[in-house]
């Protein structure tokens, strides 16, 4: 395992972590709004048993750097997963996986750089698009009722904000407590102008989604309270080759909520690329 860093078109230095067989297929892994490369704990180790598993820090995010601005320009996300690509010299095979704001990011680079690099993607729990009146752009009541409170710099009114989501992020059981108080450390790390400007943006990526030529493998918790699972339905419905996996009464973040099921749906489908 290692952590590595490459530096974007304007200059920002993106961290990510590199870890299984080198000349594994590479799964590159973005993680949601607030989150941080170690958001995905144990199903990271897991996946990277059978994949070269390439975690990032998004911009603003984790050890990234964290610029001023240009969160709202969709060019620059782009260009931040082609410089990681870049750096680890991957030019074709990769499988994108995105989880919830994770699936913006790819969608973006998708748009941008187009799919020579990649052999398949993956959206998990997650939405290719933003913003008000645009479709499949769906806000989930969690996030709704967590909004604007998690904007704030007051510790104590951002972390009850952050307490909305309850278990949305995990699933239900008492075994989840340490990945909860992850990813709400990861959250309340993340500085609150960033956990801001990440909504201020609009971006429809439709027309990626309709001639996408890869396959696509859609991932959603039927009950998720972040990002709704008509989302999901979405880009299902407009990729020309996807497919989903609707887990029923799941919610936001699948990979801590089962598991196993996670690791062995994503393995499945990158077997058939």
């Amino acid at each position: 395992m290692a952590m590595r860093d490459a530096v974007s078109a304007d200059g920002t230095t993106i961290v990510y972590r590199v870890s299984g067989p080198a000349d594994a297929r590479p799964l590159v892994l973005l993680h949601g709004w607030s989150a941080n490369l170690r958001c995905w704990g144990a199903a990271a180790d897991d996946l990277a048993v059978g994949f070269r598993v390439i975690a990032v820090d998004l911009r603003g995010h984790g050890y990234s750097d964290v610029p001023a601005t240009g969160y709202d320009d969709p060019k620059n996300w782009a260009a931040d997963l082609a410089a990681v690509l870049a750096a680890e010299g991957i030019v074709s095979g990769a499988v994108l996986l995105g989880w919830s704001y994770g699936g913006i990011v790819l969608s973006d680079y998708l748009t941008a750089y187009g799919t020579g690099a990649v052999a398949g993607v993956v959206y998990a729990g997650s939405t290719a698009n933003i913003g008000r009146g645009i479709p499949g752009a769906a806000t989930g009541s969690a996030m709704q009722e967590a909004i604007p409170g998690v904007f704030e710099e007051r510790a104590g009114r951002a972390v009850r904000a952050f307490g909305v989501f309850g278990n949305a992020n995990t699933g239900p059981g008492a075994d989840k407590g340490v990945d909860a108080q992850r990813l709400l450390g990861a959250s309340l790390a993340t500085p609150p102008a960033v956990r801001k400007a990440l909504f201020y943006r609009t971006v429809d990526n439709t027309e990626t989604l309709r001639t996408l030529d890869i396959p696509v493998l859609v991932l959603h918790g039927t009950a998720d309270p972040v990002i709704p699972i008509e989302n999901g339905r979405y880009i299902t419905d407009t990729v020309p080759n996807a497919r989903a996996s609707f887990w029923d009464g799941a919610q936001h973040g699948l990979f801590l909520e089962d598991r196993s099921r996670f690791v062995a749906e994503v393995s499945a489908f990158a077997a058939n690329l």
